[in-house]
């Protein structure tokens, strides 16, 4: 998954290359086409595919404002300002 992440990436920057050098030719529709591509594509496929392999194998539940996540929360806070 990681491979196919950077690969991605890769083409989406070379995207972003040919749309500007397009806009740089005087051909300003076709660079803007390609430029809104390839934002398209890291909003829609690039950021994904991202979350995905970044989070796999971890609890969603840890990093969610929970009752009980909250409750740890406000425990280690009174700990340490005792400890001060």
């Amino acid at each position: 998954m990681k491979r196919v992440v950077q690969i991605i990436f890769a083409l989406i920057i070379i995207g972003f290359c040919t749309g500007y050098y397009f806009k740089w030719q005087d051909n300003d529709l076709m660079g803007d086409r390609i430029i809104g591509i390839s934002v398209i594509a890291t909003a829609f496929i690039l950021m994904p595919l991202f979350l995905i392999s970044r989070s796999k194998g971890k609890k969603i539940s840890d990093y969610m404002l929970t009752k009980e996540n909250l409750d740890k929360m406000n425990e280690k806070k009174e700990e340490n300002t005792e400890n001060q």
